[in-house]
């Protein structure tokens, strides 16, 4: 089968937030690529710097913040040299992102037929009748009951599930080729999540379209990613297709993360367990391996330098010390080795 283009490409993104004189990285070096058509997953702790991520694609970061370096490219272009107005001609009509909360995302004072039709007037130029049987369509898309009454309905007129349904709408009106999805489903209870989930996928392979999903939940991740990038502390830590990465994990915070998972359906034996420590603050970065404060494994140099990114067997790629030749421990699986010496860890 011939291999998908990539659609998105993030190259050494930086993006960072400027409070009293002091330069703050959120997102530090981020690179990752998404194929076309397939399911990226975006995984970390709250902090690790998920949604700032997603956000500097839709170039959305707004004073203090700023994107100060690296590329995201779009179909082979750098959305960081376009215009406003350029971007705005993307937004929601080449890639679209729906968020956590769809409360905070939906306009109380407007109709959900209203914030629809919005949509495609603006990207399609339909007229409002137009426009309003799209939203028809739409909402009959992504499996609301009684659609026609619904879209004179506002937000607070709906249940949570039935408003992010109107937030997929709203994003999928104009057939994106990515969708970005921010913790889509956190505030709704769990049937209602694999509903959603379940709608994203199916209408992904009906609009053969790319999705980069951020969760900090492994559990989704397994369900409906095709690859995963692992974040921690504003860097990529581990990325891999996602049957190696529940299969093989390389990183020590990967294999902490699946060993925290309430899973039996993965290759991971013993206890439920948790990760020592949190993930440091923006302006307070360790010197060394970000992870190395609650890292099991860590040694000196762990502490004093930050390891790169490295190309492994299969395409993956892993920053960790442990699996360069410059290594200078015993040797490590991570994998089986992570709980013996969690519980040496003082």
């Amino acid at each position: 089968m011939e291999k998908k283009r990539n659609i998105i490409d993030v190259k050494e993104l930086q993006t960072s937030f400027f409070v009293d004189g002091k330069e703050v990285k959120a997102v530090d070096g981020v690179t990752f690529a998404v194929p076309g058509g397939k399911t990226l997953g975006i995984v970390g702790e709250s902090g690790s710097g998920k949604s700032i991520t997603s956000l500097s694609i839709m170039r959305l970061i707004n004073e203090p913040g700023e994107i100060i370096g690296g590329e995201i490219n779009f179909n082979g272009e750098n959305l960081l040299n376009k215009s406003e107005g350029q971007m705005r001609r993307i937004r929601g009509n080449q890639i679209s992102m729906i968020f956590q909360e769809p409360m905070t995302s939906l306009n109380p004072v407007f109709t959900v037929g209203d914030q629809i039709s919005e949509a495609v007037m603006i990207h399609q130029g339909l007229s409002k009748k137009e426009a309003m049987k799209k939203s028809l369509e739409m909402l009959e898309l992504v499996g609301i009951p009684s659609p026609k009454a619904r879209l004179k309905n506002y937000p607070h007129e709906l249940s949570g599930g039935m408003r992010q349904r109107v937030m997929i709408a709203i994003a999928l009106a104009c057939r994106p080729e990515v969708l970005i999805a921010d913790e889509p489903t956190t505030a709704l209870d769990v049937t209602i999540q694999a509903q959603i989930l379940r709608l994203i996928r199916n209408l992904q392979d009906e609009l053969d379209m790319s999705v980069i999903l951020i969760t900090h939940d492994l559990g989704v991740v397994a369900d409906t990613c095709d690859y995963v990038a692992v974040m921690y502390a504003g860097k990529i830590v581990e990325y891999a297709h996602v049957n190696t990465l529940f299969a093989n994990p390389k990183h020590p915070y990967t294999v902490g993360l699946l060993k925290s998972l309430p899973r039996h359906d993965i290759d991971m034996e013993g206890d439920l367990s948790t990760i020592k420590g949190t993930v440091p603050t923006p302006d307070n970065m360790p010197e060394g391996c970000r992870f190395a404060p609650r890292c099991p494994f860590a040694r000196e140099m762990c502490r004093e330098s930050l390891p790169h990114l490295e190309d492994l067997e299969q395409g993956n790629q892993v920053r960790c010390w442990i699996h360069t030749d410059k290594w200078d421990g015993p040797e490590v699986n991570v994998k089986n080795d992570y709980e013996s010496a969690a519980s040496k860890q003082s």
